[in-house]
């Protein structure tokens, strides 16, 4: 299982990133990371597969592990060594096909049952997402606000309206709407 655990991100010793940030990706699941632009998910990738260090960040406090091993000190090749592998977006896994293509023809659900591969996901179609992820977290200016089953985040009326841009009658709101929504802070309350 990997497992990031409370970890805060800092760029450049100053620039406070990652607050807190706490997620599980359980071994033949998929976990979906969602949030707006600059909320922290690339960083988190970052994180779990060393790259902060080529951009002057570091994992300052908590820890990152898999399968009981540390991983937020290693450098990316000793990442990878355990198993690891971050594939960027752009970078499709079979180049003529889109990430819901290569999804499908990756028989993501074979995949997970039979060699218990474990995927972090973070994709910017979030109902794409929700659709084939096991659990999810929502990410708000670099903290978890939301975690939980991806079927549970699908009837989330926050997460319908702000991610999935649907109204609560269930229909699809204007990109004009969605942009001028403010959304309430369910979560946090």
């Amino acid at each position: 299982m990997l497992t990031i655990n409370n970890i805060e991100v800092v760029y450049d010793g100053v620039i406070l990133v990652l607050k807190g940030v706490s997620l599980k990706a359980r071994p033949g699941e998929i976990t979906t990371v969602l949030g707006a632009n600059g909320a922290g998910k690339t960083t988190t990738l970052k994180a779990i597969s060393g790259l902060l260090m080529a951009e002057r960040g570091q994992v300052t406090k908590g820890a990152i592990e898999l399968d009981g091993a540390r991983l937020d000190r290693l450098p990316p090749h000793e990442v990878v060594r355990h198993g690891v592998v971050q594939v960027f977006e752009g970078r499709r896994v079979f180049e003529n096909l889109t990430v819901e293509e290569n999804l499908v023809a990756g028989g993501h659900v074979q995949l997970k049952q039979e060699h218990q591969l474990t995927v972090v996901l973070v994709e910017q179609n979030a109902a794409l997402a929700l659709e084939v992820a096991d659990h999810g977290y929502v990410m708000e200016n670099g903290r978890v606000v939301l975690e939980g089953p991806a079927e549970m985040l699908r009837r989330n009326p926050d997460v319908k309206e702000f991610y999935l841009g649907l109204n609560e009658a269930g229909t699809r709101r204007s990109y004009h709407d969605v942009k001028r929504y403010r959304r309430r802070k369910r979560w946090l309350s």
